[in-house]
C-alpha cells in the first residue's frame, strides 16, 4: 500500500466506529477488487448480470425471440451454477414484471418460507439468541425454496419459448464445465472449508483442502441432472420426488441442530403474485417490491422525505456532503419504520400510511440540514394507535445476486435472487447450496419491553428481505429504468443511491454504478472507502454523523432507456456485464 493510500485508510479508521445491531454484517460475500466496464448500449434488447457466462445465456433466449421473464430465468439457471455462492436452486426471489401490451406491473414473491413446525423461539437456546454464524450452519436456517416455483410462474404467465429451452444453456455449462472466476476462487479461499457439507466441500475445494483455482474447469453433473429433470417434468419435480428427498435429507444431516422442515413442506409451497408498491418522485413513478420485502416501501419513503429538498438534489451536488446529510437523514427515518413494522403480510398487518403525504411531511420535518439525529424511533402512521410492534435487530447477510432485463417486445424484468449469506448454509443437495434464510428472521421473538416483533419466526411465514428489485417509468408512463443490487440490508442503500444519480444528478447507468455507495440504516453514516470520499466523510463528521467506513460490495445491474438506444451498466465491484444487440 502506498503511503497516501495508508495515510487515507488511517484517517478513515480514526473516524469510523461501531455502528448498531442491525447495521451488521456478518461473514459478507465480501469484495474482490474492482474493474472498470464500460457503458453498454443496444437497439433492441438487453440483459445485465453478475457474470458473463449467465448474462449470454439470457442474450441467447433473446435472440431466439425470447421474452424478459425467459431470458431471466435461463440467466438465472445459469447463475446458480457459476455464481453459487450468491443464488440457486436453492434459494428464492422477487421479480418485478412489466408487460408492454397490457401497460401493467406485477410482482411475484418467491421468498423462502418457515418450516410448518417453525415456532417463534426456533433460534433461542438456553433463553439467548443462538450465536448468528452457528444458526446459519444449521438445518435450522434453511427455508423452503421458494427459486423454481417463482421462475414456473413468470414463465406461465409471461414466457415465450418453451420451459426446457431455458435450461440448455446452463446444462451445457454444467456438462462442458465452466472456468472458475477470480471472485469464486477468492470467496471460497477465505470461506474455508469448515462451513461446507461433505458434499459441497468435494466439489469446491481439492483433496488437500485448498479452493479450486480461478481459471480451472469446474463440472457439475448432479447439477446437469437436476436441470434436466426439471425441463422435462416442470417445477413439481423440485418440490416432490428425489430431489425433495435429497434436500430433506441434507437439512437432516447438518452438523449442527438438525432442521424440522418435511416433505409436506416443500410440496405445499407457492410462488405468490403480490400488488407492486409504486410512488412519484421527481414526476416518475417508481414501482418494487412490496412485503415480505421491506426493500421497494423503504426507498419509497426515503425518495418521497427527500423530494422536497431541490437546490440540494441539482447535478452540481454529486456527492456533496450537504446532500448526503440529507439523504441519510430520511434513510434513518424509512430503516425506523421498515424495523418496526414490516414482515410477511400474510401473517402481520402492515401499516398502511408509511408513504401517506402528511405522515411524510411529518417525518420531513424532522430532518435538520446542518446536524445529524440521533437514531430515531418509528413513527406512528396512520392507521395505527400506537407503535405495536417491538425494536427488531434482525441481521441480514449479505449475499445476493440481481438481474435486469428488457426484450425485444420492450416487457422488462427486475428479479433480485438469493440463497442468503455467502454460500448459504454450505449444505448441498442434488448439485447446488442450499440457503441460510430463515436467519432473516429475528432471533428474538419479543424486544427487550417483551413487546412481540413483526419479523419474528412464524410456521409458514416468509421472513423480511431487503431486496428491491426497481422499475421507474417517465412522466408519461413509459419504461425509462430497470435496476436492483444485492448488498443484505445495504440493498435500499445501493438502489436509493442508484436513483438518485440517474434522476437527480443526470448520470448514465455506468457512472451511477461506480459512485461510490453511502447512506444510513439508522445509526452510523456508511460510506465507502475511496480515497474520493475522504472529505465528504470528514464533513458529515462535522454535522454529527458517526462515520463507518467499509468495503460497501454492491452488485448494482441497470438498464436505462434513453434518446432511443438501450444503456447498461453492471457494478465494478463484481464479475457482471451488460450485454445487448
Amino acid at each position: 500500500m502506498s503511503l497516501s493510500r495508508f495515510l487515507i485508510a488511517s484517517l478513515f479508521l480514526l473516524c469510523s466506529a461501531q455502528s448498531y445491531a442491525q447495521e451488521s454484517v456478518v461473514q459478507p460475500e465480501a469484495g474482490t477488487g474492482s474493474a472498470i466496464k464500460g457503458l453498454a448500449t443496444a437497439q433492441r434488447y438487453m440483459v445485465a448480470a453478475a457474470d458473463p457466462l449467465a448474462a449470454e445465456a439470457g442474450l441467447e433466449m433473446l435472440r431466439q425471440g425470447g421474452s424478459a421473464v425467459d431470458a431471466a430465468i435461463a440467466t438465472q439457471l445459469v447463475l446458480g451454477l457459476v455464481e453459487p455462492q450468491s443464488s440457486g436452486l436453492g434459494g428464492g426471489a422477487f421479480i418485478v414484471h412489466w408487460d408492454a401490451a397490457s401497460r401493467e406491473t406485477i410482482t411475484i414473491d418467491g421468498r423462502e418460507a418457515a418450516p410448518t413446525a417453525a415456532k417463534p423461539d426456533r433460534f433461542i437456546r438456553d433463553g439467548r439468541p443462538m450465536p448468528f454464524m452457528q444458526a446459519v450452519r444449521s438445518g435450522l436456517s434453511v427455508g423452503v425454496p421458494g427459486l423454481v416455483r417463482a421462475m414456473e410462474l413468470a414463465h406461465e404467465k409471461f414466457g415465450k419459448l418453451p420451459w426446457s429451452a431455458l435450461f440448455q444453456p446452463a446444462i451445457r455449462h454444467a456438462e462442458q464445465g465452466f472456468p472458475i472466476s477470480r471472485r469464486l476462487n477468492l470467496l471460497l479461499s477465505w470461506q474455508g472449508t469448515e462451513h461446507f457439507a461433505p458434499a459441497a466441500r468435494d466439489y469446491f475445494f481439492t483433496a488437500e483442502g485448498e479452493a479450486r483455482a480461478s481459471g480451472s474447469l469446474l463440472r457439475n453433473a448432479d447439477y446437469a441432472v437436476t436441470l434436466r429433470t426439471l425441463a422435462s417434468q416442470g417445477a413439481s419435480a423440485f418440490y416432490q420426488g428425489p430431489i425433495a428427498e435429497a434436500m430433506i435429507l441434507a437439512i437432516k444431516s447438518a452438523p449442527t441442530a438438525q432442521s424440522d422442515m418435511t416433505l409436506s413442506d416443500l410440496a405445499a409451497y407457492q410462488a405468490k403474485i403480490r400488488e407492486p408498491l409504486c410512488a412519484s418522485y421527481r414526476g416518475k413513478k417508481i414501482c418494487g417490491m412490496g412485503p415480505p420485502s421491506s426493500g421497494g416501501i423503504t426507498v419509497a419513503q426515503t425518495l418521497k422525505l427527500i423530494e422536497p429538498f431541490t437546490t440540494q438534489f441539482e447535478p452540481q451536488s454529486i456527492m456533496s456532503a450537504n446532500t448526503l446529510h440529507i439523504i441519510g437523514e430520511a434513510q434513518k427515518l424509512a430503516y425506523a419504520d421498515r424495523n418496526r413494522y414490516l414482515a410477511d403480510p400474510d401473517f402481520v398487518g402492515q401499516p398502511v400510511g408509511l408513504l401517506d403525504d402528511a405522515y411524510i411531511a411529518q417525518r420531513h420535518a424532522l430532518i435538520d440540514l446542518n446536524l445529524s439525529m440521533s437514531k430515531p424511533d418509528a413513527g406512528i402512521p396512520p392507521g395505527l394507535a400506537q407503535r405495536s410492534f417491538g425494536i427488531d435487530e434482525t441481521q441480514e447477510n449479505v449475499g445476493t445476486s440481481h438481474i435486469s432485463i428488457i426484450d425485444g417486445d420492450g416487457n422488462a424484468v427486475s428479479m433480485t435472487t438469493t440463497i442468503e449469506g455467502a454460500f448459504g448454509s454450505g449444505l448441498w443437495a442434488n448439485g447446488f447450496l442450499l440457503n441460510n434464510e430463515l436467519t432473516d428472521f429475528s432471533f428474538a421473538p419479543t424486544d427487550k419491553d417483551g413487546t412481540a416483533i413483526a419479523n419474528a419466526v412464524g410456521s409458514g411465514k416468509r421472513p423480511r428481505s431487503s431486496m428491491a428489485p426497481t422499475l421507474v417509468f417517465d412522466a408519461n408512463g413509459e419504461l425509462e429504468i430497470v435496476t436492483g443490487s444485492p448488498g443484505g440490508s445495504r440493498i435500499i442503500l445501493f438502489v436509493v443511491k442508484t436513483l438518485v444519480a440517474l434522476i437527480d444528478w443526470n448520470m448514465d447507468a455506468r457512472a451511477a454504478a461506480e459512485l461510490a455507495n453511502f447512506g444510513s440504516e439508522g445509526g452510523a453514516f456508511q460510506i465507502e472507502y475511496d480515497p474520493s470520499t475522504l472529505w465528504t466523510a470528514l464533513a458529515l463528521k462535522g454535522m454529527g454523523h458517526t462515520i463507518k467506513s467499509d468495503v460497501m460490495t454492491s452488485g448494482t445491474h441497470t438498464i436505462v432507456r434513453r434518446g432511443g438506444r438501450l444503456e447498461g451498466a453492471a457494478d465494478p465491484r463484481r464479475e457482471g456485464v451488460a450485454r445487448g444487440d
